[in-house]
């Protein structure tokens, strides 16, 4: 039946149920939203009205939420003369619809019915439950912007693998792109940048253009609602103390006044680590006080990202008003100073009843309390935060960063970072083998990540993810084996299908034998980095 990710138990019968005009929905209590999404995605598609309808008549998706499946658990049976997708939460029964859709094959997810189309289902028994609850994407719109329009459709895709966290990178050296009300020089000023290096930073080329763009809060409460209603978590991340330029061109006291100009700093045209950073003052927490107050009214998500990583310590070292905050709270160094900072607010988030993450740099001079961890810097990060008792969301770039190149291949469009193969991301695990069982149980999910310095537009941004994307969703959401007995013939098997399914989504994938000719990007420098990554 070619589903991805895998089921974790399927039974098929002879035969199938057809669908026609008359086939309508029984939608029980909890399962309305998933009833209001098939009439608008089947709907489309089938030109079918899918009308309510009741239990004891034929041709009907019965949905029901069924007390003694776990959250996120369905069970898809279709009979000869119905249908039923029952969750253990409205949640359970809308991963069960998005079998179903792949069920009903690719032209399921057309935006209107082909002529001539027939639509049936297999008879089959299909019971299913997700490996982790943290089942996570990460897109970058700060280093190339991406239209709200552009974000919905994402999370649609996210949806359609049974991905449910977004993780919304909102803010950077390059941009800032999310409306904050008390501070509007945020998205005036620090949302726009003059002009945009193309390629690695250390390419020769420069688009000489301004970029940028912003969300409204108006926006933003949309891109929410969507998401919930695809059962899909938003998670803002905000980052402090560094990758901070777009703030302080913005509001110039929230740098190190006494190391720069600060005044002279514009929103950052390049890629790398900045070496401009928050100033430790009393007047930047308050700021950003400020901030997370309007973040938090938007996004409702237990879970606020802070950033945390890849903050140069230079202009600290430099500061003496940094060096007078080091000595006023007893501090050891720099380190400590970063971990004073994230620690402030991780009080002041766990006050309003929420958490905090951050990168795993957040480790460095103690652990902030209740904070959760990102591991990017490969596995030890996450190892650490577990077996000290904090969450962690595993993520090591050298497995799961989806900007890193598909192939070593010459055509392979601006290559960065390790070949990352399709069986590759198939075969990563999550869970690193050191932990023990309770300190394994911290971990709560994985989570892939697309960095866009090189991903300029939409359709780039679908070539690094897809169809690595499909792979990872199975590694979150199926119980595979160990990595090495895991079917991966079989995945591509299956995937085969999955890409008549993309090609309806008019998903800008990789095809299996390379890019087309459009994809590439010939003459514009990546950083290819040769031999296997460090498993660690």
């Amino acid at each position: 039946m070619d589903l991805i990710p895998l089921p974790h138990r399927t039974e098929r019968a002879e035969g199938f149920f057809e669908l026609g005009d008359g086939f309508g929905i029984e939608a029980g209590p909890g399962t309305e939203g998933t009833a209001r999404w098939l009439r608008a995605t089947l709907g489309a598609a089938t030109g079918f009205a899918l009308p309510p309808k009741k239990g004891d008549e034929y041709d009907v998706l019965h949905l029901s939420v069924r007390p003694g499946l776990d959250t996120e658990e369905y069970r898809l049976v279709v009979a000869p003369h119905g249908v039923h997708v029952q969750g253990g939460s409205p949640a359970g029964v809308f991963w069960g619809a998005q079998t179903m859709l792949q069920l009903l094959g690719p032209d399921a997810f057309r935006r209107a019915p082909l002529p001539g189309r027939t639509w049936r289902l297999p008879l089959t028994e299909i019971r299913d439950a997700p490996r982790f609850r943290w089942r996570g994407v990460m897109l970058d719109v700060a280093r190339h912007f991406m239209p709200k329009d552009g974000v919905l459709r994402h999370l649609d895709l996210l949806a359609a693998h049974k991905l449910n966290v977004f993780h919304f990178h909102l803010t950077d050296d390059q941009g800032w792109r999310v409306e904050i009300r008390k501070y509007p020089r945020l998205t005036e000023v620090g949302s726009w940048r003059a002009r945009t290096k193309f390629g690695h930073r250390a390419s020769p080329l420069w688009e000489e253009k301004p970029h940028g763009g912003y969300y409204t809060q108006d926006d933003i409460r949309e891109i929410v609602a969507y998401a919930a209603e695809r059962h899909i978590t938003v998670v803002p991340e905000i980052d402090v103390p560094g990758h901070s330029q777009a703030a302080i061109a913005a509001y110039p006291e929230l740098g190190n006044t006494d190391v720069v100009d600060t005044t002279a700093l514009s929103v950052w045209d390049t890629w790398g680590i900045n070496p401009n950073v928050l100033a430790p003052t009393d007047n930047t927490l308050r700021f950003y006080e400020g901030v997370f107050e309007e973040v938090l009214e938007l996004f409702p998500s237990e879970f606020i990202h802070v950033g945390g990583d890849e903050c140069p310590k230079d202009q600290w070292r430099q500061s003496p008003t940094a060096q007078d905050r080091i000595r006023e709270l007893g501090l050891k160094d720099e380190d400590e100073l970063q971990a004073w900072f994230i620690g402030h607010f991780d009080s002041w988030l766990t006050a309003r009843g929420r958490r905090l993450i951050g990168w795993d740099e957040i480790l460095e001079g103690g652990l902030a309390k209740g904070a959760a961890v990102s591991s990017w810097r490969g596995y030890a990060g996450g190892v650490a935060a577990a077996r000290a008792g904090h969450d962690v969301v595993m993520c090591p770039e050298q497995q799961v960063y989806l900007d890193h190149r598909q192939d070593a291949g010459a055509e392979e469009p601006v290559p960065i970072g390790f070949v990352r193969t399709l069986e590759d991301v198939y075969r990563f695990e999550p869970v690193p083998a050191e932990l023990t069982p309770d300190e394994a149980r911290h971990v709560l999910g994985t989570q892939a990540n697309l960095w866009t310095e090189v991903m300029e537009d939409q359709a780039r941004v679908d070539y690094q993810a897809f169809p690595r994307l499909a792979a990872f969703a199975e590694v979150a959401w199926s119980g595979l084996p160990a990595p090495a007995e895991r079917d991966f013939a079989d995945f591509e098997r299956r995937l085969a299908a999955h890409y008549g399914r993309l090609d309806a989504l008019g998903v800008a994938y990789r095809p299996p034998t390379g890019p087309r000719p459009w994809q590439q990007r010939p003459g514009v420098p990546g950083r290819p980095i040769d031999g296997p990554p460090p498993n660690r």
